[in-house]
């Protein structure tokens, strides 16, 4: 019973978190398909002389293209604060946004006519890229993590882990009463220090070096050797109940590390789009003023 309840639940999040990505029969992947194929069909079969580039006729019309679908696909921020259904709800906009941003590589690169060098107009294009790669990278763990999330929590809310951990907390701090000083200030320091505040670094990787929970557990499992029970030795009580609360980080930081990597991208993907807003509008007033 559990597991067919913990299917469904997994399949709940699979139809939540790649069911833009399908929508309508995959709608929007084939538009994107259709406007890129057509772009570099006309682009092999159109003669511009002497070459392509960027300000010819050509050139200007994938320009406007592009910038219309840059303007248009950064309206989604907006658009996610009104939730509505039918042809234009908030999955079918997300669809559509996916699959156009990925056409703007095809439509951005043939516009330049593969004419870089050291101007505000290849930077524009180098930040298109940049937040077309930083969104690939968020719709690759919004299509991974959140189950990942789900398994890690073992039907546990992170309200239920955290209450959890101060229940061990407390057991580790009556338990530590009978010790020696030494060891229960080794005790007292793995109940002191803040569990989660390490580095960025930390959080994204999982990955606390100088836990003292670890630690702690390290120097009793020196004495009282690697099968401590809840015999009626205190040290031994002390040591499961460190080996339970280690479990249990793991456990937190694992979904804190998830959750970390479900929102770092967008650190990247937002203010590289402001930024590509306003290397576009140096694009283009450069271009019809001082070109």
């Amino acid at each position: 019973m559990a597991s067919r309840a913990q299917s469904a639940r997994q399949a709940r999040q699979a139809a939540l978190h790649d069911g833009f990505l399908r929508h309508a029969g995959y709608r929007w992947l084939k538009v994107a398909l259709a406007i890129s194929v057509f772009t570099i069909l006309s682009y092999a079969l159109i003669d511009i002389r002497p070459h392509h580039n960027g300000g010819s006729w050509y050139g200007y019309v994938l320009g406007t293209v592009g910038a219309v679908l840059i303007l248009w696909l950064t309206a989604l921020g907006i658009r996610k604060r009104a939730m509505t259904r039918g042809a234009w709800s908030l999955k079918a906009w997300t669809s559509a946004h996916v699959y156009l941003g990925l056409s703007l590589i095809v439509i951005g690169t043939l516009h330049t006519g593969f004419s870089f060098g050291w101007n505000v107009h290849t930077l524009a294009y180098a930040l298109m890229m940049l937040v077309i790669l930083s969104g690939m990278f968020g719709i690759a763990v919004y299509a991974a993590l959140p189950a990942a999330l789900s398994t890690n929590r073992d039907e546990m809310t992170e309200t239920q882990m955290l209450d959890s951990l101060r229940a061990l907390d407390r057991q580790l701090h009556d338990a530590a009463q009978p010790l020696t000083h030494d060891m229960a200030q080794v005790v007292q320091g793995a109940l002191e220090q803040d569990a989660f505040g390490g580095s960025v670094w930390n959080r994204l990787t999982g990955n606390y070096p100088r836990c003292a929970t670890s630690s702690a557990l390290v120097q009793v499992r020196a004495v009282t050797g690697p099968k401590a029970d809840l015999g009626g030795d205190p040290l031994e009580k002390v040591d499961t109940l460190l080996e339970r609360k280690q479990a249990m980080l793991g456990k937190l930081r694992r979904h804190l590390r998830l959750r970390a990597l479900l929102e770092v991208w967008l650190y990247v993907h937002v203010p590289a789009t402001i930024a590509l807003l306003a290397a576009l509008s140096a694009h283009i007033v450069s271009v019809f003023f001082y070109w």
